[in-house]
């Protein structure tokens, strides 16, 4: 229904202009150019440490990740109707009064969203290495084939965790079993010295093309959406839940924070929501394996512990996001009429944030042990934290309660991408030349408190009708 898949692309246009403001919104994809544009020009330089094949890795890499992290939407199917659209995209609920099933209304949805962050995303990027291939002298059909191996890596990544999720929530068993087998399956293909990565079809078909290739990668993605979309089941189930009063004894046990009873409905949100399994699993547990095993093909060109440490800042990087979490389920609105301030709001949800950087030290606890690198188990983690807070005190400036803006408002991410990759650059050099140097991170809290301070003014400031 190709009026319908329109609708939807002119609906999640008006989304994100309304988010972030029609030119901020419509000059992203120039950046994603720019930045690929410029940064052809490094890969010679580049190549004399780091070969270009190893270069091609760390792309696919990322654009798997770009497609996982917009894969899970899929995650809990009814849920998910009603959290990432909320009120915002009616045609999501058109089933509920025109003769369109929601299995059909979801099937646009899902091509809608391949389609809208491929021009989004992908596209800018392989356009801006395209254009610059003439003057780093790369052949025409090379930098053309990229476009499609990228293509391929987003897709992948998308249809994967829409399988994965899909099954989640059709049945969590099964979901489990099948996560069982996998990791079988990759703890077998590394008992013969292979790196799984190694098997990524797109990686495959980069570095040697045949049609054959091709033609598998395009079935497995043909058969994980229509698995998917089979699975997908949007009714509401109808059962009536209800809970023991967990607000009190969690608010004894959190008493110590600031702003708790807040702090304890955050909390309890995450849990009752079951955002706290999914998102554990789908953003940031899965990332974070898919770049463990992508790095590891580059450890030979890193000292021995430089490896960990490296993970530890991406690790770092990516807990800050959970900043996200404990910011979707409310706005300000309902609290504008009570004395609350947005100062308090944004103490409160770092509050929790801290609580759930337990997570992040547990993941680098237990890479540290599996890697052989348990004697550096501290700094590591360190690390991985102190960068996590100094992120996210930045996130908290820049964007207050809707930490959503980052992502698309060209002028808010250049200046956190400046200021945190600053710092990622400099913290992980000096990890390089002697890991217990990470310790040094804790110098981070001082600019991270300043930061907060700042966000606490500066958004108390703002109308908060704006939120």
């Amino acid at each position: 229904m190709f009026e319908l898949f329109t609708s939807m692309v002119r609906e999640e246009w008006r989304v994100h202009s309304t988010m972030f403001g029609s030119l901020s919104f419509a000059l992203f994809p120039f950046l994603i150019f720019g930045i690929a544009f410029m940064g052809s020009f490094l890969i010679p330089l580049v190549a004399k440490t780091l070969p270009v094949g190893n270069l091609s890795i760390i792309v696919h890499a990322n654009y798997l990740m770009l497609g996982l992290m917009v894969g899970g939407f899929g995650m809990l199917g009814n849920e998910v109707m009603n959290r990432r659209f909320g009120q915002a995209s009616l045609l999501a609920y058109s089933a509920r009064s025109l003769p369109l099933s929601e299995r059909n209304i979801f099937a646009n949805f899902v091509v809608k969203d391949t389609v809208y962050y491929f021009f989004l995303w992908v596209f800018p990027f392989a356009f801006g290495y395209i254009l610059a291939s003439p003057f780093i002298h790369v052949p025409l059909a090379s930098a053309l084939f990229l476009l499609l191996t990228l293509t391929l890596s987003f897709l992948f990544g998308l249809c994967g965790v829409f399988f994965l999720s899909t099954v989640y929530a059709w049945s969590k068993p099964i979901f489990w079993l099948f996560l069982l087998l996998l990791g079988i399956g990759f703890g077998g293909i590394m008992a013969t010295g292979m790196n799984p990565a190694l098997l990524f079809p797109p990686l495959l078909l980069h570095d040697e093309f045949s049609w054959t290739n091709l033609l598998l990668s395009c079935i497995v993605l043909a058969c994980l959406f229509i698995v998917s979309l089979r699975l997908f089941n949007p009714e509401s189930v109808g059962s009536e839940k209800k809970y023991k009063d967990s607000f009190t004894p969690l608010l004894q046990r959190l008493s110590a924070l600031p702003n708790s009873p807040l702090a304890a409905k955050d909390m309890i949100d995450l849990y009752r929501s079951g955002s706290m399994i999914g998102q554990t699993i789908f953003s940031f547990i899965v990332p974070l394996v898919v770049i463990w095993f992508f790095l590891s093909l580059l450890g030979r060109f890193f000292p021995p512990h430089a490896l960990l440490f490296l993970y530890a800042v991406t690790t770092g990087v990516i807990a800050s996001t959970m900043y996200t979490w404990v910011t979707m389920f409310d706005n300000f609105g309902p609290y504008a009429c009570l004395p609350v301030a947005v100062s308090t709001l944004i103490t409160s949800k770092l509050a929790t944030f801290t609580i759930l950087q337990i997570i992040p030290a547990v993941f680098i606890a237990v890479v540290a042990g599996l890697s052989g690198e348990a004697a550096y188990l501290i700094p590591a983690v360190v690390l991985g934290i102190a960068v996590s807070f100094y992120a996210v005190s930045i996130m908290a400036w820049l964007c207050g309660l809707s930490p959503d803006v980052l992502v698309y408002d060209v002028k808010v991410l250049f200046v956190y991408l400046i200021l945190v990759g600053i710092v990622i650059t400099v913290f992980s050099a000096v990890s390089f030349l002697n890991p217990y140097y990470a310790l040094g991170a804790v110098i981070l809290a001082v600019p991270a408190w300043i930061f907060v301070q700042k966000a606490k003014v500066r958004w108390d400031a703002v109308d908060p009708a704006g939120f």
